[in-house]
């Protein structure tokens, strides 16, 4: 394939995955469903987000189990690669401290990760930016850590992603993902939250990832299979009817989300995929003393 007709054909899956997640009025919507259960706009604060934003494997505890990883501190600068609507940059900013910025491919989720940042008044240290993962606009060894957050499964082009990741984190500084990753061949149930059709599905092994990591220049410090996790999180949020219509959990927020959550569910049960955490450093000076 000619390099003009990968970058098309590059350029036309991030327009289908932004297709995939957006929602013009996310913003708009969970700050009415706060209001009908009585919280306020003004009263509002950073953890009243927590049932919308994370909307990942785990939820907030996963986001929570991750970040406490990473050791961070105050006088960091962290990157969220494919930060959704700002879930785990407010959490950091708020928890840390430090700076945070996000990054996304989706603008409507952009849009609103400002309006709920400034909602919860965490604008002077949680920043977001549109664009491609695989192509940021930050200079080389700009961040302290980078982290992203069930992102990677969307994206084919894992060399330039991790690459590009590597590039502007620190000598010495922090890599944190936590994604679905293969673990056998075996064919998937689809629709599931991050893909109607195989079309934009990309996921690999966690032993591919260890290469693709080490071929951009970090080091694997840890892999964590996290199924167990992942089947009581799918369990309780199915069956949890009574908290689902108080505070609608990402299957509510998503169409045609319980079903997407059966089928993670039946392809995790069957071994074919597992949520996996993963830890690199960049080769380098240490940065983290």
């Amino acid at each position: 394939m000619m390099d003009g007709d990968r970058e098309v054909s590059c350029a036309d899956r991030e327009k289908k995955v932004a297709r995939h997640y957006g929602d013009k009025n996310l913003a708009a919507s969970i700050l009415a469903k706060l209001e009908s259960v009585g919280i306020s706009q003004e009263a509002l604060q950073a953890d009243d987000l927590a049932p919308f934003e994370e909307l990942h494997i785990g939820g907030r505890q996963a986001t929570k189990y991750l970040i406490e990883r990473l050791m961070l501190k105050a006088d960091h600068h962290v990157l969220d690669v494919g930060c959704g609507i700002g879930g785990a940059v407010r959490y950091i900013a708020t928890t840390i401290g430090c700076r945070v910025t996000g990054i996304d491919l989706t603008p409507s989720f952009i849009q609103a990760a400002k309006t709920l940042t400034r909602a919860v008044g965490l604008d002077d240290r949680a920043f977001f930016d549109v664009g491609s993962a695989l192509a940021m606009p930050y200079d080389e060894a700009q961040y302290d850590a980078v982290v992203s957050i069930h992102v990677a499964m969307n994206i084919a082009d894992r060399v330039s992603l991790y690459r590009e990741m590597s590039r502007v984190l620190k000598p010495g500084g922090i890599m944190g993902l936590f994604d679905i990753m293969r673990k056998t061949d075996g064919e998937l149930i689809f629709p599931v939250p991050w893909a109607d059709t195989p079309a934009i599905s990309h996921l690999v092994t966690a032993e591919e990832m260890v290469k693709l990591l080490n071929s951009a220049g970090m080091v694997v410090t840890e892999i964590e299979d996290r199924t167990d996790v992942a089947v009581d999180f799918f369990q309780k949020i199915l069956t949890d009817t009574q908290s689902a219509e108080s505070f609608p959990a990402p299957h509510i927020a998503m169409q045609d989300g319980n079903e997407k959550l059966r089928n993670t569910l039946a392809n995790i049960e069957a071994g074919h995929i597992a949520p996996v955490l993963l830890l690199a450093t960049k080769a380098g000076v240490e940065h983290f003393e």
